[in-house]
């Protein structure tokens, strides 16, 4: 990934954030013909002496061919808030108009190799993980103990769990952290009073207030 040093995010605990808020990823893999990427939702646990980025941990279908690949290299994207960036929000426009637009966005990008966990024990437990997280701002949330037992062992036996310790972790928040205090201070504000330009607006503050 093409990283401007002052886009680099380093910090484990920011990339996590944003994995953890996002944890739609896209597993990259090379397959029989060739890049081949699926789409799953992940959890990210902290990090492990042979895990120093911490790992993802996923579960399949039994009929995906990805949970054979065992010990294969993967990458895995997750993107953040992402917005376009309008001309009209720079100071330059007024003045010389010399100004283009952007796209503002945070990315993450991990690294390492898949294993495959065959475990019904240990994917259940994922499943409850993934249920509460997920199930927890709801007035009533549901419970994997809600479905009939029998239900939940037949879908059981027809998933099978990932993990990818991370070797390598790559976070890219390109906010604009090249533009002025005042241009950055009227993007923010601009694309807060935008319906999907309100979480940008939320990850440059904090960025701001943390810098």
């Amino acid at each position: 990934m093409y990283m401007p040093r002052a886009n680099e995010e380093t910090r484990i605990d920011v990339m996590h954030a944003l994995v953890a808020e996002h944890p739609l990823g896209a597993l990259v893999r090379v397959g029989d013909n060739g890049l081949d990427a699926d789409h799953i939702p992940f959890e990210i646990a902290a990090p492990t002496p042979d895990a120093p980025f911490g790992v993802l941990r996923a579960h399949v279908a039994r009929g995906n061919p990805l949970w054979r690949e065992d010990g294969a290299q993967v990458m895995v994207l997750f993107q953040g808030p992402a917005f376009y960036i309008t001309p009209e929000l720079y100071e330059e426009k007024a003045r010389s108009g010399k100004v283009v637009p952007t796209w503002n966005y945070a990315v993450v990008h991990a690294h390492g190799k898949l294993r495959t966990i065959d475990d019904p024990q240990w994917v259940l437990d994922l499943v409850q993980r993934l249920t509460n997280r997920h199930e927890g701002g709801r007035a009533t949330p549901w419970q994997v103990s809600d479905a009939p037992q029998e239900y939940v062992d037949t879908l059981l036996k027809a998933i099978v769990g990932i993990e990818i310790p991370i070797a390598r972790l790559e976070g890219k928040w390109k906010i604009s952290q090249n533009r002025s205090a005042q241009d950055y201070a009227r993007m923010a504000a601009g694309l807060a009073g935008t319906e999907g330009g309100a979480p940008l607006a939320r990850l440059m503050e904090q960025w701001h207030s943390a810098a």
